[in-house]
Protein backbone atom coordinates (compact mmCIF):
# COMPACT_ATOMS: atom_id res chain seq x y z
CA UNK A 1 0.00 0.00 0.00
CA UNK A 2 1.14 3.62 -1.10
CA UNK A 3 1.19 5.91 1.46
CA UNK A 4 1.65 9.72 1.45
CA UNK A 5 4.70 10.97 2.40
CA UNK A 6 2.76 13.70 4.51
CA UNK A 7 1.33 11.05 6.79
CA UNK A 8 4.33 9.74 7.83
CA UNK A 9 5.44 10.13 11.41
CA UNK A 10 8.67 11.97 12.52
CA UNK A 11 11.90 10.65 14.19
CA UNK A 12 14.21 13.22 15.64
CA UNK A 13 17.78 13.16 16.63
CA UNK A 14 19.15 14.19 20.13
CA UNK A 15 21.18 17.40 19.97
CA UNK A 16 23.87 15.54 20.92
CA UNK A 17 23.50 13.15 18.05
CA UNK A 18 25.71 13.53 15.10
CA UNK A 19 23.52 14.29 12.10
CA UNK A 20 26.46 14.83 9.81
CA UNK A 21 27.45 11.29 9.92
CA UNK A 22 23.98 10.52 8.39
CA UNK A 23 24.32 13.10 5.87
CA UNK A 24 27.62 11.83 4.74
CA UNK A 25 26.00 8.29 4.53
CA UNK A 26 25.70 6.76 7.33
CA UNK A 27 22.79 4.40 6.77
CA UNK A 28 21.19 3.70 10.67
CA UNK A 29 20.37 5.67 12.90
CA UNK A 30 21.17 4.41 16.69
CA UNK A 31 18.01 4.38 19.10
CA UNK A 32 19.89 5.47 21.84
CA UNK A 33 20.42 9.04 19.44
CA UNK A 34 17.04 9.30 19.26
CA UNK A 35 14.42 11.75 20.93
CA UNK A 36 11.68 8.63 22.41
CA UNK A 37 8.68 10.40 23.88
CA UNK A 38 5.22 9.00 23.67
CA UNK A 39 4.42 9.58 20.18
CA UNK A 40 7.63 8.08 19.17
CA UNK A 41 7.24 4.86 20.82
CA UNK A 42 4.33 4.82 19.83
CA UNK A 43 5.53 4.09 15.86
CA UNK A 44 4.77 -0.02 14.82
CA UNK A 45 8.18 -1.36 14.33
CA UNK A 46 8.75 -1.75 10.41
CA UNK A 47 6.66 1.33 9.84
CA UNK A 48 8.53 4.19 7.25
CA UNK A 49 9.05 7.40 9.39
CA UNK A 50 10.97 10.55 8.51
CA UNK A 51 14.52 11.49 10.20
CA UNK A 52 15.18 14.71 11.14
CA UNK A 53 18.26 16.62 12.61
CA UNK A 54 17.72 17.84 15.80
CA UNK A 55 16.74 21.15 14.16
CA UNK A 56 14.10 19.57 12.23
CA UNK A 57 16.06 19.43 8.94
CA UNK A 58 14.83 16.09 7.25
CA UNK A 59 17.63 13.27 6.67
CA UNK A 60 15.55 11.22 4.74
CA UNK A 61 12.92 8.20 4.90
CA UNK A 62 13.13 5.28 6.90
CA UNK A 63 12.21 2.32 8.60
CA UNK A 64 11.89 2.20 12.39
CA UNK A 65 12.69 -0.36 14.76
CA UNK A 66 12.74 1.85 17.65
CA UNK A 67 13.06 -0.53 20.42
CA UNK A 68 15.93 -2.51 18.99
CA UNK A 69 19.50 -0.73 18.95
CA UNK A 70 19.26 0.28 15.42
CA UNK A 71 16.20 2.75 15.50
CA UNK A 72 15.92 3.63 11.83
CA UNK A 73 17.11 2.07 8.82
CA UNK A 74 17.33 4.92 6.11
CA UNK A 75 15.27 3.56 2.29
CA UNK A 76 15.69 7.13 0.61
CA UNK A 77 17.57 10.11 1.29
CA UNK A 78 14.37 11.61 -0.22
CA UNK A 79 11.95 12.47 2.56
CA UNK A 80 9.38 12.62 0.55
CA UNK A 81 10.18 9.38 -1.55
CA UNK A 82 7.10 6.93 -2.28
CA UNK A 83 7.89 3.40 -1.64
CA UNK A 84 6.27 1.44 -3.75
CA UNK A 85 6.42 -0.86 -6.67
CA UNK A 86 8.26 1.39 -8.79
CA UNK A 87 10.64 2.51 -6.20
CA UNK A 88 11.82 -1.38 -5.59
CA UNK A 89 11.60 -1.67 -8.88
CA UNK A 90 14.46 0.85 -9.42
CA UNK A 91 16.39 -0.68 -6.71
CA UNK A 92 16.22 -4.12 -8.09
CA UNK A 93 16.87 -3.08 -11.83
CA UNK A 94 20.34 -1.48 -10.44
CA UNK A 95 21.27 -3.94 -8.56
CA UNK A 96 20.59 -6.44 -11.63
CA UNK A 97 22.12 -4.10 -14.23
CA UNK A 98 25.28 -4.58 -12.30
CA UNK A 99 25.40 -7.84 -12.21
CA UNK A 100 24.91 -8.61 -16.06
CA UNK A 101 27.78 -6.03 -16.59
CA UNK A 102 30.16 -8.55 -14.07
CA UNK A 103 29.08 -11.55 -15.04
CA UNK A 104 28.37 -13.45 -18.08
CA UNK A 105 26.31 -16.27 -16.31
CA UNK A 106 22.93 -16.09 -14.09
CA UNK A 107 24.45 -17.42 -11.17
CA UNK A 108 25.56 -14.64 -8.22
CA UNK A 109 24.17 -12.67 -5.25
CA UNK A 110 21.75 -10.35 -6.82
CA UNK A 111 20.82 -8.17 -3.93
CA UNK A 112 23.33 -7.45 -0.73
CA UNK A 113 20.70 -5.76 1.46
CA UNK A 114 22.15 -2.46 2.50
CA UNK A 115 24.96 -2.49 -0.40
CA UNK A 116 22.05 -2.85 -2.87
CA UNK A 117 20.07 0.05 -0.41
CA UNK A 118 17.94 -2.35 0.64
CA UNK A 119 18.49 -3.17 4.24
CA UNK A 120 17.99 -6.57 5.61
CA UNK A 121 17.47 -8.15 1.93
CA UNK A 122 19.35 -10.88 1.00
CA UNK A 123 18.81 -12.23 -2.61
CA UNK A 124 20.61 -15.14 -4.34
CA UNK A 125 20.58 -16.27 -7.65
CA UNK A 126 20.69 -19.96 -9.38
CA UNK A 127 20.11 -19.56 -12.76
CA UNK A 128 15.83 -19.29 -13.09
CA UNK A 129 15.52 -20.14 -9.03
CA UNK A 130 16.08 -17.17 -6.63
CA UNK A 131 16.20 -17.67 -2.80
CA UNK A 132 15.24 -14.78 -0.74
CA UNK A 133 16.22 -13.80 3.03
CA UNK A 134 14.48 -11.12 4.33
CA UNK A 135 15.77 -10.09 7.29
CA UNK A 136 14.00 -7.55 8.85
CA UNK A 137 10.52 -6.16 9.69
CA UNK A 138 9.52 -3.90 6.52
CA UNK A 139 10.62 -6.43 3.95
CA UNK A 140 8.03 -9.31 5.45
CA UNK A 141 5.27 -6.92 5.21
CA UNK A 142 6.18 -6.26 1.35
CA UNK A 143 6.84 -9.76 0.81
CA UNK A 144 4.25 -10.17 -2.22
CA UNK A 145 5.88 -7.17 -3.72
CA UNK A 146 8.90 -7.99 -3.57
CA UNK A 147 8.57 -11.67 -4.67
CA UNK A 148 6.64 -9.95 -8.13
CA UNK A 149 9.32 -7.54 -8.63
CA UNK A 150 11.92 -9.72 -8.47
CA UNK A 151 10.13 -12.31 -10.69
CA UNK A 152 9.09 -9.72 -13.31
CA UNK A 153 12.91 -8.04 -12.98
CA UNK A 154 15.30 -11.57 -13.42
CA UNK A 155 12.95 -13.51 -15.88
CA UNK A 156 13.10 -16.63 -13.16
CA UNK A 157 10.55 -18.54 -12.32
CA UNK A 158 11.29 -20.27 -9.11
CA UNK A 159 11.71 -18.27 -5.61
CA UNK A 160 12.33 -19.61 -2.66
CA UNK A 161 11.95 -18.05 0.93
CA UNK A 162 14.84 -18.70 3.29
CA UNK A 163 13.54 -16.94 6.49
CA UNK A 164 16.05 -18.34 8.80
CA UNK A 165 19.01 -17.34 10.69
CA UNK A 166 20.14 -14.80 13.45
CA UNK A 167 19.42 -11.52 11.75
CA UNK A 168 15.46 -12.69 11.70
CA UNK A 169 15.60 -13.32 15.39
CA UNK A 170 16.88 -10.12 16.08
CA UNK A 171 13.60 -8.22 14.24
CA UNK A 172 11.11 -11.01 16.00
CA UNK A 173 10.56 -13.00 12.66
CA UNK A 174 9.63 -16.59 12.76
CA UNK A 175 11.78 -19.12 11.07
CA UNK A 176 9.96 -20.31 7.75
CA UNK A 177 10.90 -21.58 4.45
CA UNK A 178 8.78 -21.91 1.79
CA UNK A 179 8.42 -21.67 -2.30
CA UNK A 180 7.19 -18.54 -2.81
CA UNK A 181 6.75 -18.89 -7.09
CA UNK A 182 7.45 -22.00 -9.36
CA UNK A 183 8.42 -25.08 -7.85
CA UNK A 184 11.31 -26.25 -5.13
CA UNK A 185 13.92 -27.90 -7.07
CA UNK A 186 14.14 -31.78 -7.09
CA UNK A 187 17.84 -32.08 -6.75
CA UNK A 188 21.25 -29.57 -5.97
CA UNK A 189 21.69 -26.82 -8.49
CA UNK A 190 25.27 -27.41 -10.65
CA UNK A 191 26.75 -23.94 -10.20
CA UNK A 192 29.40 -23.32 -12.62
CA UNK A 193 32.31 -20.62 -11.19
CA UNK A 194 35.78 -20.39 -11.99
CA UNK A 195 35.85 -23.65 -14.13
CA UNK A 196 34.41 -25.39 -11.22
CA UNK A 197 30.80 -27.17 -10.35
CA UNK A 198 29.50 -26.52 -7.30
CA UNK A 199 26.01 -27.83 -5.96
CA UNK A 200 24.00 -25.51 -3.91
CA UNK A 201 21.02 -27.00 -2.09
CA UNK A 202 18.87 -24.34 -1.72
CA UNK A 203 16.05 -26.24 0.34
CA UNK A 204 18.32 -27.20 2.89
CA UNK A 205 22.07 -26.12 2.76
CA UNK A 206 23.61 -23.56 4.71
CA UNK A 207 22.18 -20.00 3.65
CA UNK A 208 21.35 -19.85 0.67
CA UNK A 209 22.81 -22.94 -0.69
CA UNK A 210 25.98 -21.32 -1.61
CA UNK A 211 28.63 -18.88 -0.61
CA UNK A 212 29.12 -16.86 -3.74
CA UNK A 213 31.21 -14.21 -1.62
CA UNK A 214 34.27 -16.19 -2.12
CA UNK A 215 34.44 -16.60 -5.90
CA UNK A 216 37.49 -14.47 -6.26
CA UNK A 217 39.27 -15.82 -3.67
CA UNK A 218 38.78 -18.96 -4.84
CA UNK A 219 40.36 -18.16 -8.45
CA UNK A 220 43.13 -16.34 -6.63
CA UNK A 221 43.77 -19.45 -4.96
CA UNK A 222 43.50 -21.15 -8.24
CA UNK A 223 46.13 -19.52 -9.64
CA UNK A 224 48.45 -21.17 -7.33
CA UNK A 225 47.24 -24.72 -7.49
CA UNK A 226 48.55 -26.11 -11.01
CA UNK A 227 50.19 -29.32 -9.89
CA UNK A 228 49.55 -28.69 -6.03
CA UNK A 229 48.59 -30.89 -3.27
CA UNK A 230 45.73 -28.51 -1.75
CA UNK A 231 43.94 -28.84 1.92
CA UNK A 232 41.44 -26.99 2.21
CA UNK A 233 39.22 -26.58 5.76
CA UNK A 234 36.10 -25.23 6.53
CA UNK A 235 35.50 -26.43 3.00
CA UNK A 236 31.49 -26.48 3.25
CA UNK A 237 30.44 -28.01 -0.42
CA UNK A 238 34.33 -27.75 -1.88
CA UNK A 239 34.45 -24.08 -2.82
CA UNK A 240 38.46 -24.31 -2.55
CA UNK A 241 39.37 -27.51 -3.42
CA UNK A 242 36.90 -27.94 -6.36
CA UNK A 243 38.41 -24.23 -7.78
CA UNK A 244 41.80 -25.45 -7.10
CA UNK A 245 41.32 -28.55 -8.73
CA UNK A 246 39.77 -27.26 -12.48
CA UNK A 247 42.46 -25.70 -12.15
CA UNK A 248 44.87 -28.18 -12.21
CA UNK A 249 45.87 -29.08 -8.54
CA UNK A 250 47.51 -32.55 -8.30
CA UNK A 251 45.02 -33.57 -5.45
CA UNK A 252 42.78 -31.44 -2.91
CA UNK A 253 41.73 -32.65 0.36
CA UNK A 254 38.09 -30.79 2.09
CA UNK A 255 37.71 -31.16 5.62
CA UNK A 256 34.16 -30.15 7.16
CA UNK A 257 32.17 -30.91 10.30
CA UNK A 258 28.92 -31.20 7.84
CA UNK A 259 28.48 -34.86 6.06
CA UNK A 260 25.85 -33.48 3.77
CA UNK A 261 28.51 -30.36 2.73
CA UNK A 262 31.07 -33.04 2.27
CA UNK A 263 28.34 -35.23 -0.18
CA UNK A 264 27.56 -32.03 -1.86
CA UNK A 265 31.34 -31.54 -2.68
CA UNK A 266 31.66 -35.14 -3.63
CA UNK A 267 28.89 -34.67 -6.07
CA UNK A 268 30.51 -31.71 -7.61
CA UNK A 269 33.82 -33.03 -7.96
CA UNK A 270 32.21 -36.12 -9.81
CA UNK A 271 30.14 -33.81 -11.75
CA UNK A 272 33.41 -31.93 -12.85
CA UNK A 273 35.43 -35.28 -13.21
CA UNK A 274 38.22 -34.95 -10.84
CA UNK A 275 36.70 -36.85 -8.17
CA UNK A 276 39.77 -39.47 -8.27
CA UNK A 277 41.94 -36.67 -7.24
CA UNK A 278 39.48 -34.98 -4.68
CA UNK A 279 38.95 -36.90 -0.99
CA UNK A 280 36.91 -35.20 2.06
CA UNK A 281 37.39 -35.76 6.13
CA UNK A 282 34.46 -35.20 7.99
CA UNK A 283 35.09 -33.44 11.51
CA UNK A 284 35.72 -30.77 13.77
CA UNK A 285 38.62 -28.23 11.50
CA UNK A 286 40.31 -28.05 14.63
CA UNK A 287 41.33 -31.65 15.41
CA UNK A 288 41.27 -32.89 11.91
CA UNK A 289 44.30 -30.41 11.27
CA UNK A 290 46.04 -31.55 14.64
CA UNK A 291 45.83 -35.45 13.37
CA UNK A 292 46.89 -34.44 9.56
CA UNK A 293 49.94 -33.05 11.48
CA UNK A 294 50.32 -36.11 13.49
CA UNK A 295 49.80 -38.44 9.97
CA UNK A 296 53.05 -35.90 8.66
CA UNK A 297 50.64 -34.37 5.95
CA UNK A 298 52.26 -31.43 4.17
CA UNK A 299 50.52 -29.59 1.54
CA UNK A 300 51.18 -26.99 -1.19
CA UNK A 301 48.64 -24.77 -0.52
CA UNK A 302 46.56 -24.47 2.57
CA UNK A 303 43.31 -22.65 2.91
CA UNK A 304 41.33 -21.94 5.81
CA UNK A 305 37.93 -20.65 5.53
CA UNK A 306 36.24 -20.78 9.37
CA UNK A 307 32.58 -19.82 10.28
CA UNK A 308 32.21 -16.23 11.63
CA UNK A 309 34.16 -16.53 15.05
CA UNK A 310 33.63 -13.02 15.83
CA UNK A 311 29.94 -12.09 14.63
CA UNK A 312 29.71 -9.22 17.09
CA UNK A 313 31.63 -7.00 19.13
CA UNK A 314 31.02 -8.99 22.79
CA UNK A 315 32.74 -12.40 20.79
CA UNK A 316 35.62 -10.47 19.19
CA UNK A 317 38.10 -11.17 21.71
CA UNK A 318 37.40 -14.92 21.47
CA UNK A 319 36.88 -14.84 17.90
CA UNK A 320 40.70 -13.35 17.56
CA UNK A 321 41.95 -16.08 19.97
CA UNK A 322 40.38 -18.84 17.66
CA UNK A 323 41.47 -17.42 14.33
CA UNK A 324 45.01 -17.44 15.73
CA UNK A 325 44.36 -20.72 16.35
CA UNK A 326 43.68 -21.51 13.19
CA UNK A 327 46.29 -20.06 11.87
CA UNK A 328 49.15 -21.70 14.15
CA UNK A 329 47.59 -25.30 12.98
CA UNK A 330 47.70 -24.46 9.33
CA UNK A 331 50.92 -23.25 9.13
CA UNK A 332 52.24 -26.43 10.59
CA UNK A 333 50.39 -28.65 7.32
CA UNK A 334 52.21 -26.13 5.08
CA UNK A 335 55.16 -27.27 2.98
CA UNK A 336 58.08 -25.10 3.33
CA UNK A 337 57.96 -22.90 0.25
CA UNK A 338 54.16 -22.80 0.49
CA UNK A 339 51.25 -21.00 0.66
CA UNK A 340 48.79 -20.67 3.24
CA UNK A 341 45.37 -18.88 3.12
CA UNK A 342 43.14 -17.47 5.62
CA UNK A 343 39.68 -16.19 5.43
CA UNK A 344 37.59 -14.07 8.29
CA UNK A 345 33.86 -13.34 7.48
CA UNK A 346 33.79 -11.79 10.96
CA UNK A 347 32.55 -8.17 10.31
CA UNK A 348 33.36 -7.32 14.13
CA UNK A 349 36.90 -8.42 13.49
CA UNK A 350 38.18 -5.79 10.83
CA UNK A 351 41.16 -5.95 8.36
CA UNK A 352 43.87 -4.89 10.82
CA UNK A 353 42.81 -7.11 14.10
CA UNK A 354 42.14 -10.52 11.70
CA UNK A 355 45.92 -10.10 10.20
CA UNK A 356 47.32 -9.21 13.31
CA UNK A 357 46.05 -12.86 14.73
CA UNK A 358 46.88 -14.46 11.78
CA UNK A 359 50.25 -13.10 12.20
CA UNK A 360 50.47 -14.21 15.86
CA UNK A 361 49.25 -17.77 14.90
CA UNK A 362 51.61 -18.45 11.75
CA UNK A 363 54.83 -17.09 14.05
CA UNK A 364 53.94 -19.35 17.06
CA UNK A 365 54.22 -22.27 14.55
CA UNK A 366 57.39 -21.11 13.53
CA UNK A 367 56.44 -19.39 9.97
CA UNK A 368 58.09 -16.92 8.62
CA UNK A 369 55.19 -15.23 6.29
CA UNK A 370 54.96 -12.73 3.17
CA UNK A 371 51.94 -11.36 2.77
CA UNK A 372 50.79 -11.23 -1.41
CA UNK A 373 47.20 -10.72 -1.88
CA UNK A 374 44.36 -9.61 0.30
CA UNK A 375 41.04 -10.38 -0.85
CA UNK A 376 37.64 -9.19 -0.37
CA UNK A 377 34.30 -10.84 -1.54
CA UNK A 378 33.34 -9.38 -5.16
CA UNK A 379 31.20 -6.95 -6.96
CA UNK A 380 28.16 -8.86 -6.79
CA UNK A 381 28.67 -7.92 -2.92
CA UNK A 382 28.95 -4.30 -3.21
CA UNK A 383 30.22 -2.66 0.32
CA UNK A 384 28.45 0.41 1.58
CA UNK A 385 31.50 2.58 2.50
CA UNK A 386 30.03 3.80 5.95
CA UNK A 387 28.92 0.09 7.36
CA UNK A 388 31.22 -2.32 8.00
CA UNK A 389 28.70 -5.28 7.92
CA UNK A 390 28.60 -5.27 4.28
CA UNK A 391 32.37 -5.48 4.14
CA UNK A 392 32.96 -8.30 6.48
CA UNK A 393 34.84 -10.57 4.61
CA UNK A 394 38.89 -10.37 4.45
CA UNK A 395 41.19 -13.30 2.64
CA UNK A 396 44.75 -12.95 3.29
CA UNK A 397 47.25 -15.04 1.43
CA UNK A 398 51.02 -15.52 2.84
CA UNK A 399 53.97 -17.06 1.27
CA UNK A 400 55.57 -19.00 4.02
CA UNK A 401 59.59 -18.52 3.55
CA UNK A 402 61.20 -21.73 3.03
Amino acid sequence: MTMSPHSHPVLRLKPKADARKIRHGAPWAWADDLVLDRRSRAIPAGALAVLEDAERQPLGLGVATIEAKIGLRLLDRNPDAVIDADWLSARIGAALALRQRAFDAPFYRLIHAEGDGLPGLIVDRFGDTLVMQPNAIWLEEREDMIAQTLLSATGCTNLIKNGTGRARLAEGLPEVTAVLAGAAPASAIPVPMNGATYMADVMGGQKTGLFYDQRDNHAFAARLARGARVLDVFSHVGGFALACLAAGADRAVAVDGSEPALALAQEGAVAMGVADRFTTRRGDAFTEMEALAAEGARFDLVICDPPAFAPGKTALEAGLRAYERVARLATALVEPGGTLILCSCSHAADLSKFRAACLRGIGRAGGEPRLIHTGFAGPDHPQHPALTETGYLKALAFHLMP
